[in-house]
C-alpha cells in the first residue's frame, strides 16, 4: 500500500474541470484483493466513491448486455480480453488526449476501451533440461516431432483459449484445427493452468510450456532458484500475443465525467507503477516502463516482439473449446 501511495499528490491524474459527480459505479471482473487498494487510492484522492461489484469477467459482461442502457454500472473493468470485443457497443468512447500514450497493441481502435496493463504471451522452460534455442521459433513449431511428450499444456485455461481463438482468427479455422490436431497428437502433459505448467517443469514432469509472463516472477519472488526462464517467438508470430486487463465506460453512464478520471486514474503512474511493480504485469504507457520489476523479457521487447492484433477478435471462445473436443485435447 505505502508504494501505491507514493508520489499520489505529484501527479496531475484528471483535467482541471471540477468534478461534480461523487458517486460511480464499477463492474470488476479483477479481483478485489488486487484492485481495492487502487479503488481506496483514488477515492482519497478525488472524493469519488466507487461502489464496486466483483464477479467473473464473461459473467459482468453477460450481466451487461442483458441490463443494456438501464445498467447501474459506469465503468466495466475486464480481467480478461476476450470480454471487451463482447462489451465495446456499449462503449462510450475516450478522449484521444487520454489513449495518446498508449501503444495500440493496448488498446482498441476505436478508442472504446483501453488496456490497463498487459499479460504477454510468451514460452517458460526448465533451465536445467532446455537451452533457449531449442525452443521452437514459431507457434506453429509447437507441434515438431522433437517437443514430443515434453510440453505442459492447459486446455481449459482463459488465456490458452483466447491464444487460440487469436491463432484461429489470424490463420483459419482449417489450420487452426490442424495445428491443435497434431499438437494433442504430440502427447502433451495436460495441466489445469499456467500456475500448473511452472509447477510440472520444476517438478520434472514437462520442460517448458506456453503461459502468461508474470506467473515466473511469482515463482521467483518465492524462490530465487526456481529453474525456469523466459522465451520468445520470432519477431511478429502470432505465438507473442500481448493481451490485457481493460476498461471502458458505459455510454449510458450517469456519470459520464467521474468515470472517465477513473479511466484515466488507472492509465497514471500511480497505477501503471502498481501493476508493473506488485502485480509484474507490464505498464501499458511506454514512460512507466521503469517501474516494471518483472523477470524475463522487459517492456520494450515485449512491445516490439507482439504481433499486431486486433484484441477485439477474441469473442468465440465456444467455438475453440469446441475445436479442442474435436481434437481429444478436452
Amino acid at each position: 500500500m505505502t508504494a501505491l501511495r507514493t508520489g499520489i499528490a505529484t501527479i496531475a491524474l484528471f483535467a482541471a474541470t471540477p468534478l461534480t459527480a461523487q458517486e460511480i459505479t464499477l463492474y470488476s471482473g479483477r479481483g478485489e484483493t488486487l484492485v481495492a487498494p487502487l479503488i481506496e487510492t483514488f477515492t482519497e484522492s478525488t472524493g469519488i466513491e466507487v461502489n464496486v461489484r466483483y464477479g467473473g469477467t464473461a459473467e459482468l459482461a453477460v450481466l451487461l448486455n442483458e441490463e443494456g442502457a438501464a445498467s447501474p454500472a459506469d465503468i466495466y473493468w475486464a480481467q480478461d480480453v476476450a470480454a471487451l470485443g463482447q462489451i465495446k457497443p456499449v462503449f462510450a468512447e475516450l478522449p484521444g488526449e487520454m489513449l495518446e500514450d498508449i501503444p495500440a497493441i493496448y488498446r482498441d481502435g476505436d478508442n472504446r476501451w483501453t488496456g490497463t496493463s498487459g499479460r504477454m504471451r510468451l514460452m517458460v522452460y526448465s533451465t536445467e533440461r532446455m537451452q533457449a534455442d531449442e525452443l521452437p521459433a514459431t507457434m506453429a513449431e509447437m507441434t515438431d516431432d522433437r517437443f514430443a511428450g515434453t510440453m505442459a499444456l492447459p486446455p481449459t485455461n482463459g488465456s490458452f483459449l483466447a491464444h487460440v481463438t487469436a491463432l484461429r482468427v489470424h490463420e483459419g479455422d482449417e489450420a487452426a484445427r490442424a495445428w491443435l490436431q497434431e499438437l494433442a497428437d504430440n502427447d502433451p502433459v495436460i495441466v489445469s493452468n499456467n500456475t500448473a505448467i511452472h509447477t510440472a517443469i520444476a517438478d520434472g514432469e514437462a520442460d517448458w510450456g506456453l503461459t502468461n509472463n508474470y506467473y515466473l516472477s511469482r515463482f521467483l519472488a518465492d524462490d530465487p532458484d526456481f529453474p525456469a526462464d523466459h522465451a520468445l517467438f520470432e519477431a511478429g508470430d502470432i505465438g507473442n500475443l500481448m493481451m490485457v486487463a481493460g476498461a471502458g465506460v458505459l455510454e449510458s453512464s450517469d456519470s459520464p465525467e467521474a468515470a472517465m478520471a477513473f479511466i484515466e486514474f488507472l492509465l497514471s503512474d500511480t497505477a501503471q507503477q502498481y501493476f508493473a511493480g506488485n502485480v509484474h504485469e507490464y505498464p501499458v504507457r511506454g514512460d512507466a516502463v521503469a517501474a516494471f520489476s518483472g523477470i524475463g523479457v522487459d517492456y520494450g521487447t515485449a512491445s516490439e516482439a507482439a504481433i499486431e492484433f486486433d484484441l477485439n477478435e477474441l469473442t468465440d471462445l465456444e467455438g475453440t473449446l469446441e475445436m479442442l473436443e474435436e481434437v481429444g485435447l478436452l
